[in-house]
Protein backbone atom coordinates (compact mmCIF):
# COMPACT_ATOMS: atom_id res chain seq x y z
CA UNK A 1 0.00 0.00 0.00
CA UNK A 2 1.01 3.01 -1.04
CA UNK A 3 2.16 6.51 1.81
CA UNK A 4 -0.76 8.36 0.05
CA UNK A 5 -3.11 5.13 0.92
CA UNK A 6 -2.13 4.46 3.82
CA UNK A 7 -2.71 8.33 5.66
CA UNK A 8 -6.31 7.76 4.06
CA UNK A 9 -7.02 4.57 5.42
CA UNK A 10 -5.83 5.78 8.74
CA UNK A 11 -8.18 9.22 8.19
CA UNK A 12 -11.17 7.15 7.25
CA UNK A 13 -10.44 4.76 10.48
CA UNK A 14 -10.45 8.27 12.44
CA UNK A 15 -13.64 9.47 10.98
CA UNK A 16 -15.55 6.26 11.35
CA UNK A 17 -15.16 6.45 15.19
CA UNK A 18 -16.17 10.31 15.47
CA UNK A 19 -19.57 9.50 13.24
CA UNK A 20 -20.94 7.21 14.88
CA UNK A 21 -21.53 9.63 17.59
CA UNK A 22 -24.27 11.91 15.76
CA UNK A 23 -27.78 11.02 15.30
CA UNK A 24 -28.96 12.86 12.78
CA UNK A 25 -31.10 14.99 15.18
CA UNK A 26 -31.13 18.31 13.03
CA UNK A 27 -30.00 20.82 15.98
CA UNK A 28 -27.45 22.02 14.20
CA UNK A 29 -29.47 22.62 11.21
CA UNK A 30 -30.38 26.39 12.15
CA UNK A 31 -26.64 27.45 13.64
CA UNK A 32 -25.04 26.41 9.96
CA UNK A 33 -24.92 29.37 7.96
CA UNK A 34 -24.66 27.22 4.65
CA UNK A 35 -27.66 25.16 5.02
CA UNK A 36 -30.08 28.38 6.35
CA UNK A 37 -29.21 30.38 2.39
CA UNK A 38 -29.23 27.00 0.78
CA UNK A 39 -31.93 25.15 2.24
CA UNK A 40 -29.87 21.65 0.90
CA UNK A 41 -29.01 18.88 3.16
CA UNK A 42 -26.33 18.20 1.91
CA UNK A 43 -24.99 21.44 2.85
CA UNK A 44 -25.71 21.15 6.74
CA UNK A 45 -23.41 19.48 8.99
CA UNK A 46 -25.55 16.36 9.40
CA UNK A 47 -25.40 16.12 5.51
CA UNK A 48 -21.71 16.23 5.63
CA UNK A 49 -21.23 13.49 8.36
CA UNK A 50 -23.70 11.62 6.67
CA UNK A 51 -21.72 12.47 3.35
CA UNK A 52 -18.30 11.13 5.22
CA UNK A 53 -20.27 7.92 6.46
CA UNK A 54 -20.81 6.79 2.72
CA UNK A 55 -17.17 7.42 1.64
CA UNK A 56 -15.95 5.27 4.71
CA UNK A 57 -18.58 2.57 3.75
CA UNK A 58 -18.18 2.82 0.08
CA UNK A 59 -20.92 3.75 -0.87
CA UNK A 60 -19.52 6.98 -2.27
CA UNK A 61 -15.76 7.65 -3.53
CA UNK A 62 -13.80 10.84 -1.91
CA UNK A 63 -13.51 12.04 -5.22
CA UNK A 64 -17.23 12.25 -6.36
CA UNK A 65 -18.72 15.53 -6.98
CA UNK A 66 -21.07 15.43 -4.14
CA UNK A 67 -18.31 14.90 -1.30
CA UNK A 68 -16.00 17.39 -2.61
CA UNK A 69 -18.24 20.15 -3.66
CA UNK A 70 -20.43 20.17 0.01
CA UNK A 71 -17.33 19.57 1.67
CA UNK A 72 -15.49 22.33 0.24
CA UNK A 73 -19.21 24.66 1.01
CA UNK A 74 -18.82 24.32 4.83
CA UNK A 75 -17.27 27.41 6.44
CA UNK A 76 -16.03 25.43 9.26
CA UNK A 77 -17.22 27.96 11.33
CA UNK A 78 -18.00 25.31 13.85
CA UNK A 79 -21.36 26.69 15.23
CA UNK A 80 -23.23 23.34 15.49
CA UNK A 81 -20.71 22.02 17.73
CA UNK A 82 -21.86 24.06 20.74
CA UNK A 83 -25.67 22.96 20.06
CA UNK A 84 -24.85 19.41 19.62
CA UNK A 85 -26.31 17.29 22.14
CA UNK A 86 -23.89 14.53 21.18
CA UNK A 87 -21.33 16.08 21.37
CA UNK A 88 -20.23 15.28 18.10
CA UNK A 89 -16.12 16.97 16.64
CA UNK A 90 -17.43 17.86 13.62
CA UNK A 91 -14.40 20.83 13.40
CA UNK A 92 -11.92 17.75 13.92
CA UNK A 93 -14.05 15.23 11.69
CA UNK A 94 -13.94 18.15 9.04
CA UNK A 95 -10.12 18.54 8.82
CA UNK A 96 -10.04 14.60 8.31
CA UNK A 97 -12.10 14.97 5.75
CA UNK A 98 -10.73 17.30 3.70
CA UNK A 99 -7.54 15.78 4.01
CA UNK A 100 -9.41 13.16 2.36
CA UNK A 101 -10.79 14.88 -0.36
CA UNK A 102 -7.48 16.43 -1.08
CA UNK A 103 -5.74 12.95 -1.33
CA UNK A 104 -8.24 12.41 -3.92
CA UNK A 105 -8.50 15.67 -5.98
CA UNK A 106 -5.95 18.46 -6.06
CA UNK A 107 -6.99 21.73 -4.45
CA UNK A 108 -7.19 24.32 -6.78
CA UNK A 109 -3.56 26.35 -8.08
CA UNK A 110 -4.35 29.09 -6.08
CA UNK A 111 -5.01 27.36 -3.28
CA UNK A 112 -1.78 25.55 -3.45
CA UNK A 113 0.49 28.35 -3.67
CA UNK A 114 -1.05 30.53 -0.52
CA UNK A 115 -0.52 27.45 1.74
CA UNK A 116 2.98 26.54 -0.17
CA UNK A 117 4.12 29.89 0.68
CA UNK A 118 2.26 29.97 4.19
CA UNK A 119 4.16 26.99 5.33
CA UNK A 120 7.60 28.59 4.78
CA UNK A 121 8.74 31.43 6.34
CA UNK A 122 11.52 32.58 3.53
CA UNK A 123 8.62 32.90 1.22
CA UNK A 124 6.11 34.37 3.40
CA UNK A 125 7.75 36.79 4.94
CA UNK A 126 8.92 38.69 1.28
CA UNK A 127 5.62 38.20 0.17
CA UNK A 128 3.87 39.62 3.27
CA UNK A 129 6.60 42.46 2.39
CA UNK A 130 5.13 42.98 -0.74
CA UNK A 131 1.63 43.08 -0.11
CA UNK A 132 2.85 45.74 2.53
CA UNK A 133 4.21 47.81 -0.02
CA UNK A 134 1.26 47.57 -2.19
CA UNK A 135 -0.93 48.47 0.78
CA UNK A 136 1.62 51.93 1.39
CA UNK A 137 0.95 52.76 -2.57
CA UNK A 138 -2.81 53.00 -2.35
CA UNK A 139 -3.68 50.29 -5.44
CA UNK A 140 -5.87 47.91 -2.85
CA UNK A 141 -7.63 50.77 -1.70
CA UNK A 142 -8.62 52.46 -5.14
CA UNK A 143 -9.20 48.77 -6.66
CA UNK A 144 -12.13 48.51 -4.31
CA UNK A 145 -13.58 51.95 -4.38
CA UNK A 146 -13.60 52.27 -7.71
CA UNK A 147 -14.41 48.53 -9.19
CA UNK A 148 -17.88 47.77 -10.47
CA UNK A 149 -21.02 47.26 -7.60
CA UNK A 150 -23.18 44.46 -7.60
CA UNK A 151 -22.59 40.57 -7.39
CA UNK A 152 -19.74 39.07 -6.06
CA UNK A 153 -16.50 40.86 -6.60
CA UNK A 154 -13.99 39.04 -8.76
CA UNK A 155 -10.78 37.18 -6.47
CA UNK A 156 -8.42 39.59 -7.61
CA UNK A 157 -10.56 42.70 -6.54
CA UNK A 158 -11.78 40.74 -3.15
CA UNK A 159 -8.03 40.51 -2.69
CA UNK A 160 -7.39 44.10 -2.91
CA UNK A 161 -10.09 44.56 -0.65
CA UNK A 162 -9.02 42.80 1.91
CA UNK A 163 -5.66 44.17 1.85
CA UNK A 164 -6.58 47.57 1.96
CA UNK A 165 -9.04 47.00 5.09
CA UNK A 166 -5.68 45.74 7.10
CA UNK A 167 -4.97 49.22 6.80
CA UNK A 168 -3.95 50.70 10.75
CA UNK A 169 -6.49 53.31 11.46
CA UNK A 170 -6.65 55.59 15.01
CA UNK A 171 -9.84 56.18 16.85
CA UNK A 172 -10.55 59.67 17.46
CA UNK A 173 -9.24 61.87 19.60
CA UNK A 174 -11.32 62.18 22.97
CA UNK A 175 -12.50 65.64 23.69
CA UNK A 176 -11.89 65.45 27.47
CA UNK A 177 -9.67 63.48 30.65
CA UNK A 178 -10.76 60.80 32.21
CA UNK A 179 -11.35 61.82 36.00
CA UNK A 180 -9.92 59.57 38.39
CA UNK A 181 -7.75 57.26 35.82
CA UNK A 182 -4.48 55.89 36.83
CA UNK A 183 -2.00 55.36 33.94
CA UNK A 184 -1.33 51.34 33.75
CA UNK A 185 2.77 51.00 33.97
CA UNK A 186 4.32 51.64 30.20
CA UNK A 187 6.63 49.12 28.41
CA UNK A 188 10.40 50.09 29.05
CA UNK A 189 11.66 48.67 26.09
CA UNK A 190 9.59 47.88 22.84
CA UNK A 191 8.61 43.73 22.05
CA UNK A 192 9.11 42.80 18.23
CA UNK A 193 6.51 40.39 16.66
CA UNK A 194 9.61 38.34 15.57
CA UNK A 195 9.99 36.85 19.56
CA UNK A 196 13.64 37.90 19.01
CA UNK A 197 14.13 41.38 20.94
CA UNK A 198 14.44 40.89 24.72
CA UNK A 199 11.50 43.12 26.65
CA UNK A 200 11.02 44.07 29.79
CA UNK A 201 11.43 42.93 33.18
CA UNK A 202 8.94 42.44 36.10
CA UNK A 203 6.91 45.30 36.62
CA UNK A 204 4.45 45.92 39.19
CA UNK A 205 1.01 43.89 39.20
CA UNK A 206 -2.05 46.70 38.98
CA UNK A 207 -2.77 47.16 42.91
CA UNK A 208 0.24 46.16 44.68
CA UNK A 209 1.67 48.74 46.89
CA UNK A 210 4.89 50.59 46.22
CA UNK A 211 7.72 50.09 48.34
CA UNK A 212 8.65 52.74 50.57
CA UNK A 213 12.14 54.11 51.89
CA UNK A 214 10.53 55.55 54.91
CA UNK A 215 9.10 52.58 56.44
CA UNK A 216 10.31 51.01 59.34
CA UNK A 217 10.57 47.98 57.46
CA UNK A 218 10.75 46.90 54.05
CA UNK A 219 7.48 46.19 51.97
CA UNK A 220 6.96 42.58 51.13
CA UNK A 221 7.67 41.51 47.38
CA UNK A 222 5.09 41.95 44.99
CA UNK A 223 3.84 38.36 43.26
CA UNK A 224 5.98 37.15 40.85
CA UNK A 225 4.17 38.18 37.15
CA UNK A 226 3.02 35.88 35.02
CA UNK A 227 5.25 35.05 32.16
CA UNK A 228 3.88 34.96 28.69
CA UNK A 229 4.90 34.59 24.91
CA UNK A 230 2.87 35.94 22.12
CA UNK A 231 2.21 33.84 19.22
CA UNK A 232 2.94 36.40 16.44
CA UNK A 233 1.19 34.30 13.57
CA UNK A 234 1.76 34.91 9.93
CA UNK A 235 -0.81 37.50 8.43
CA UNK A 236 -1.30 38.96 12.02
CA UNK A 237 2.76 39.89 11.71
CA UNK A 238 3.13 40.77 7.99
CA UNK A 239 -0.36 42.94 8.06
CA UNK A 240 -1.64 43.24 11.45
CA UNK A 241 1.88 43.85 13.87
CA UNK A 242 0.26 46.56 15.19
CA UNK A 243 -1.67 44.32 17.04
CA UNK A 244 1.09 42.14 18.06
CA UNK A 245 2.68 45.62 19.86
CA UNK A 246 -0.97 46.16 21.00
CA UNK A 247 -1.14 42.56 22.50
CA UNK A 248 2.45 43.15 24.78
CA UNK A 249 1.65 46.51 26.18
CA UNK A 250 -1.63 45.52 27.21
CA UNK A 251 -0.39 42.52 29.07
CA UNK A 252 2.74 44.38 29.89
CA UNK A 253 0.45 47.35 31.28
CA UNK A 254 -1.70 44.11 33.63
CA UNK A 255 1.29 42.90 35.19
CA UNK A 256 2.11 40.27 32.97
CA UNK A 257 5.92 39.85 31.86
CA UNK A 258 6.08 39.44 27.83
CA UNK A 259 9.14 37.04 26.87
CA UNK A 260 10.37 36.51 23.23
CA UNK A 261 9.64 33.14 21.82
CA UNK A 262 11.88 32.77 18.85
CA UNK A 263 11.73 29.76 16.16
CA UNK A 264 7.70 30.25 16.08
CA UNK A 265 6.44 30.38 13.41
CA UNK A 266 2.56 29.76 11.53
CA UNK A 267 0.07 27.85 13.32
CA UNK A 268 -1.25 25.80 10.67
CA UNK A 269 -4.14 26.85 10.49
CA UNK A 270 -4.85 27.69 7.28
CA UNK A 271 -3.25 24.21 6.21
CA UNK A 272 -5.65 22.03 8.58
CA UNK A 273 -8.67 23.81 7.10
CA UNK A 274 -7.87 23.17 3.91
CA UNK A 275 -6.80 19.49 4.71
CA UNK A 276 -3.25 19.51 4.07
CA UNK A 277 -2.52 18.02 7.52
CA UNK A 278 1.14 17.08 6.79
CA UNK A 279 2.13 20.86 6.76
CA UNK A 280 -0.03 21.45 9.71
CA UNK A 281 1.42 18.72 11.80
CA UNK A 282 4.70 19.84 11.20
CA UNK A 283 4.10 23.98 11.33
CA UNK A 284 2.46 22.69 14.74
CA UNK A 285 5.66 20.92 15.80
CA UNK A 286 8.22 23.71 15.21
CA UNK A 287 5.37 25.87 17.57
CA UNK A 288 5.51 23.51 20.30
CA UNK A 289 9.29 23.10 20.65
CA UNK A 290 9.20 27.30 20.12
CA UNK A 291 7.28 27.46 23.63
CA UNK A 292 9.13 25.01 25.35
CA UNK A 293 12.24 26.92 24.43
CA UNK A 294 10.80 29.73 25.76
CA UNK A 295 9.67 28.51 29.37
CA UNK A 296 6.71 30.72 29.72
CA UNK A 297 3.44 30.26 31.74
CA UNK A 298 1.30 30.89 29.02
CA UNK A 299 1.15 31.35 25.21
CA UNK A 300 -0.96 34.20 24.64
CA UNK A 301 -2.84 34.90 21.44
CA UNK A 302 -4.25 37.53 19.89
CA UNK A 303 -5.90 35.77 16.54
CA UNK A 304 -8.70 33.31 17.52
CA UNK A 305 -8.04 31.07 14.20
CA UNK A 306 -4.79 30.44 15.39
CA UNK A 307 -5.96 29.82 19.24
CA UNK A 308 -8.04 27.10 17.98
CA UNK A 309 -5.31 25.62 15.98
CA UNK A 310 -2.75 25.59 19.13
CA UNK A 311 -5.53 24.53 20.78
CA UNK A 312 -6.26 21.55 18.76
CA UNK A 313 -2.77 20.33 18.88
CA UNK A 314 -3.22 17.85 21.29
CA UNK A 315 -5.71 15.80 18.72
CA UNK A 316 -3.35 17.31 15.70
CA UNK A 317 -0.31 15.04 17.16
CA UNK A 318 -2.10 12.44 18.79
CA UNK A 319 -0.38 10.24 16.28
CA UNK A 320 3.20 11.31 17.14
CA UNK A 321 4.83 9.77 20.14
CA UNK A 322 7.30 12.09 20.09
CA UNK A 323 5.08 14.95 20.09
CA UNK A 324 1.95 13.91 21.91
CA UNK A 325 2.14 14.82 24.90
CA UNK A 326 4.03 17.85 24.67
CA UNK A 327 1.70 19.13 22.24
CA UNK A 328 -1.62 18.54 24.69
CA UNK A 329 0.53 20.71 27.21
CA UNK A 330 1.03 23.77 24.62
CA UNK A 331 -2.81 23.66 24.24
CA UNK A 332 -3.48 23.40 27.55
CA UNK A 333 -1.13 26.45 28.17
CA UNK A 334 -2.40 28.51 25.54
CA UNK A 335 -4.78 31.20 26.01
CA UNK A 336 -6.77 34.03 24.47
CA UNK A 337 -5.58 37.49 25.70
CA UNK A 338 -9.36 37.79 26.86
CA UNK A 339 -9.66 34.77 28.33
CA UNK A 340 -5.97 35.32 30.13
CA UNK A 341 -7.20 39.13 31.60
CA UNK A 342 -10.44 37.79 32.73
CA UNK A 343 -8.32 35.78 35.08
CA UNK A 344 -6.81 38.20 36.45
CA UNK A 345 -9.79 39.99 37.36
CA UNK A 346 -9.99 41.93 34.12
CA UNK A 347 -7.78 44.51 32.17
CA UNK A 348 -6.84 47.78 34.54
CA UNK A 349 -8.53 51.07 33.42
CA UNK A 350 -6.99 53.53 30.31
CA UNK A 351 -8.32 56.68 28.98
CA UNK A 352 -11.19 57.55 26.94
CA UNK A 353 -11.79 56.66 23.62
CA UNK A 354 -14.43 58.20 22.21
CA UNK A 355 -16.10 55.92 19.42
CA UNK A 356 -19.38 54.28 18.48
CA UNK A 357 -19.00 50.50 17.78
CA UNK A 358 -20.56 47.17 17.18
CA UNK A 359 -18.60 43.62 17.84
CA UNK A 360 -18.63 40.98 15.56
CA UNK A 361 -17.72 37.19 17.71
CA UNK A 362 -15.10 35.12 15.08
CA UNK A 363 -16.33 31.66 15.00
CA UNK A 364 -13.23 30.23 16.34
CA UNK A 365 -13.13 32.11 19.30
CA UNK A 366 -16.75 31.65 20.34
CA UNK A 367 -17.67 28.56 18.92
CA UNK A 368 -14.46 26.70 18.71
CA UNK A 369 -12.77 27.56 22.21
CA UNK A 370 -16.10 28.76 24.07
CA UNK A 371 -15.20 32.37 24.70
CA UNK A 372 -18.14 34.64 25.24
CA UNK A 373 -17.89 38.37 24.91
CA UNK A 374 -14.29 38.68 24.14
CA UNK A 375 -14.39 42.18 23.23
CA UNK A 376 -16.40 43.51 25.50
CA UNK A 377 -13.92 41.82 28.49
CA UNK A 378 -10.84 43.73 27.10
CA UNK A 379 -13.29 47.03 26.47
CA UNK A 380 -15.51 47.25 29.91
CA UNK A 381 -13.61 49.61 31.42
CA UNK A 382 -12.91 51.95 28.34
CA UNK A 383 -14.46 55.58 29.00
CA UNK A 384 -16.69 57.35 26.30
CA UNK A 385 -16.74 53.80 24.47
CA UNK A 386 -19.69 52.91 23.44
CA UNK A 387 -20.43 49.25 22.14
CA UNK A 388 -23.97 48.76 20.34
CA UNK A 389 -25.40 44.94 19.51
CA UNK A 390 -24.71 43.53 16.07
CA UNK A 391 -27.70 41.51 15.09
CA UNK A 392 -26.74 37.89 14.32
CA UNK A 393 -23.36 38.71 15.82
CA UNK A 394 -22.48 34.64 16.12
CA UNK A 395 -22.42 33.39 12.42
CA UNK A 396 -19.84 33.65 10.39
CA UNK A 397 -18.27 36.85 8.24
CA UNK A 398 -17.81 34.56 5.24
CA UNK A 399 -13.82 34.93 5.84
CA UNK A 400 -13.11 31.26 6.72
CA UNK A 401 -9.69 31.28 5.64
CA UNK A 402 -9.57 30.91 1.85
CA UNK A 403 -13.19 30.45 1.60
CA UNK A 404 -13.94 33.89 0.37
CA UNK A 405 -11.67 33.23 -2.61
CA UNK A 406 -12.67 29.73 -2.57
CA UNK A 407 -16.43 30.04 -2.54
CA UNK A 408 -16.94 33.57 -3.87
CA UNK A 409 -20.57 34.02 -4.41
CA UNK A 410 -21.77 32.01 -1.16
CA UNK A 411 -18.48 33.70 0.72
CA UNK A 412 -19.99 37.11 -0.63
CA UNK A 413 -23.88 36.39 0.21
CA UNK A 414 -22.69 35.34 3.69
CA UNK A 415 -20.54 38.41 4.07
CA UNK A 416 -22.75 40.80 2.68
CA UNK A 417 -25.31 39.91 5.45
CA UNK A 418 -22.74 40.47 8.01
CA UNK A 419 -21.79 44.03 6.24
CA UNK A 420 -25.34 44.94 6.21
CA UNK A 421 -25.88 44.38 9.79
CA UNK A 422 -22.57 46.42 11.06
CA UNK A 423 -24.13 49.29 8.92
CA UNK A 424 -27.57 48.85 10.62
CA UNK A 425 -26.37 49.48 13.99
CA UNK A 426 -25.20 53.05 12.92
CA UNK A 427 -21.93 52.39 14.61
CA UNK A 428 -18.83 54.38 13.77
CA UNK A 429 -16.35 51.43 13.58
CA UNK A 430 -16.48 47.05 14.20
CA UNK A 431 -14.47 45.62 16.26
CA UNK A 432 -13.49 42.07 15.71
CA UNK A 433 -10.66 39.64 17.65
CA UNK A 434 -9.29 37.64 14.54
CA UNK A 435 -7.21 38.81 11.01
CA UNK A 436 -9.31 37.08 8.67
CA UNK A 437 -12.44 38.88 10.35
CA UNK A 438 -11.05 41.92 10.41
CA UNK A 439 -10.11 41.54 6.71
CA UNK A 440 -13.19 40.11 5.17
CA UNK A 441 -15.35 42.51 6.98
CA UNK A 442 -13.66 45.32 6.47
CA UNK A 443 -13.37 44.52 2.51
CA UNK A 444 -17.36 44.08 1.94
CA UNK A 445 -17.45 47.32 3.91
CA UNK A 446 -15.42 49.07 1.39
CA UNK A 447 -16.83 47.31 -1.49
CA UNK A 448 -20.13 48.30 -0.34
CA UNK A 449 -18.79 52.14 -0.45
CA UNK A 450 -19.18 52.29 3.42
CA UNK A 451 -15.07 51.80 4.85
CA UNK A 452 -15.45 52.01 7.93
CA UNK A 453 -12.64 51.30 10.15
CA UNK A 454 -12.04 47.71 12.05
CA UNK A 455 -10.29 47.48 15.16
CA UNK A 456 -8.62 44.21 17.17
CA UNK A 457 -10.17 44.91 20.67
CA UNK A 458 -6.74 45.33 22.11
CA UNK A 459 -5.72 48.07 19.43
CA UNK A 460 -8.43 50.05 21.61
CA UNK A 461 -7.40 49.23 25.02
CA UNK A 462 -3.89 49.82 23.96
CA UNK A 463 -4.70 53.29 22.84
CA UNK A 464 -6.98 53.81 25.69
CA UNK A 465 -4.12 52.95 28.10
CA UNK A 466 -2.03 56.00 25.81
CA UNK A 467 -4.78 58.41 26.77
CA UNK A 468 -4.58 58.10 30.56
Amino acid sequence: MTTSATALAHAVEEQERGLATCVHCGFCLPACPTYRRLGDEADSPRGRLYLMQAVVEGRLTADSDAFQTHLSRCLGCRACEPVCPSGVAYGHLLELARHVAVDARRPPPLARLLLHVFAKSWLARPALLAARLLRAIGIPALAARLGPSGGAPGPLRLGLAMLAASAPSRPPASSKPAPGRTPPPSSAQPWHPSGTSPTSGARRPPGAPRPSDASPAPAPAPPSPPTVAVLAGCVQAGLFSRVNRATVRVLEANGCRVLPMPGQGCCGALHAHAGDLAAARALARRNVAAFEAAGVDHLAMNASGCGAAVASYGSLLAGDPAFAERAAAVAARAVDVSELLARQGGPAPGGPVRLVATCDAPCHLLHAQGVDGAAETLLAGVPELELVPLQNAAECCGGAGLYGLSQRELGSRIGSDKVQAVLATGADAVVTANPGCMMQIGAGLRLAGRPLPVFHPVELLAESYKRT
